[in-house]
């Protein structure tokens, strides 16, 4: 186990760098066998930004060049954008150097393959930031099929709804670019999707997709246009390895949908559903009973709910990165294994490569 503090370096100060460097933060205040953390360096393009940067997310320094941070630091996190995410993290491996990376693990198939091959060329933790697998919720939802109580499982459905690109007058940004992000809707939501699929269900053997934009040329700065390369929504059948029936959707273009990832169950014996915009609840059919009930998830033997508040008091979005960066960190700290790891990543890659050539072809499609 290591005993010094952990440097850590990230690249990306936005919307996921605060999150993350809040889990730093909080880590020592509720996890007290959380290693030691230094937050070293942050990495970006706009000096004076990440000046500000630094001083909110507390930073120690700034680097502009992800090159000189990535064999200097003890832990590296790849916040960038999805293209963004081969280079540096492939040179922080090779280096020998632990990598936490956003998802998806790379806008292709080829790409995600490369990364997830320089991970298993060391002897490192290597992490991709499915942070839904760590709610507390999904966790005892995890231990619920794994100890038989809901019987064979017969159905997943999960969907991921959002409205922020409703209005065709928003702007355009690099997840609407093919080459920047891969894909839209499908790469955005669908991959934590998939991964709570993989993580709660077994392994996909074949999928039917479709994918839909909508609006196809977004505003940019001066009165210009940019045309819209990615989908805006998606949806799928799976076929699991195992037997079980899947449906799968998401969409950037539902109205009145903030963040709704929603996750339903049916096994022989009873049956489960979560959302994430109700994430300390989760509803539970057992054998026998007539109807779901509704289990709150803020007792202290409930998942990570030791480390909180009293019951009750219930936790939110936030908290599900200070459990995953409990969790890598502290594989990193003692040389020990961490899912989901670029393995995963590439697996949900997979996926989502299958989605898009079965929209391509109009036909069901093997994953492998």
């Amino acid at each position: 186990m290591t005993t010094e503090p952990l440097d850590i370096g990230v690249l990306g100060y936005r919307f996921m760098g605060k999150a993350h460097s809040n889990a730093f933060a909080r880590l020592p205040m509720f996890f007290d066998d959380a290693p030691d953390l230094n937050r070293d360096v942050i990495v970006g393009r706009d000096e004076d930004a990440l000046e500000d940067a630094a001083d909110s997310l507390g930073f120690d320094r700034t680097a502009t060049d992800w090159r000189d941070v990535v064999d200097e630091v003890d832990v590296f996190y790849n916040l960038g954008p999805n293209h963004v995410h081969a280079d540096p993290s492939i040179a922080a491996l090779e280096a020998g150097t632990p990598v936490f990376c956003e998802k998806p693990l790379a806008p292709t198939l080829d790409t995600a393959e490369e990364m997830a091959d320089a991970a298993a060329d060391v002897d490192v933790p290597a992490g991709i930031a499915f942070n839904y697998r760590f709610i507390p919720a999904i966790q005892y939802a995890k231990n619920l099929i794994e100890s038989g109580e809901l019987g064979e499982i017969h159905h997943f459905r999960g969907r991921y709804l959002q409205d922020w690109l409703t209005d065709p007058d928003a702007p355009w940004s690099w997840r609407n670019d093919a080459e920047m992000a891969g894909s839209g809707a499908l790469g955005d939501l669908g991959a934590h999707t998939v991964d709570l699929a993989r993580f709660l269900v077994g392994e996909f053997d074949e999928v039917s997709g479709h994918l839909r934009t909508f609006v196809d040329e977004r505003p940019v700065e001066g009165g210009e246009t940019r045309p819209v390369t990615v989908d805006d929504a998606y949806s799928a059948q799976v076929a699991f390895e195992n037997g079980v029936m899947g449906t799968l959707e998401a969409s950037r273009f539902a109205n009145g949908r903030k963040n709704d990832h929603t996750i339903e169950i049916e096994g022989s014996k009873g049956s489960l559903k979560f959302s994430l915009e109700r994430l300390n609840e989760l509803e539970l059919l057992r054998d026998g009973n007539r109807g779901y009930e509704t289990i709150l998830m803020t007792d202290p033997d409930d998942p990570y709910l030791d480390h909180w508040w009293p019951p009750g008091h219930i936790i939110g979005w936030e908290h599900t990165f200070v459990h995953e960066n409990y969790e890598f960190l502290s594989a990193v700290a003692s040389d020990g294994a961490y899912e989901p790891s670029f393995a995963d990543g590439l697996a949900v890659q997979r996926v989502l490569d299958a989605v898009e050539r079965s929209d391509e072809a109009g036909e069901w499609v093997d994953v492998a």
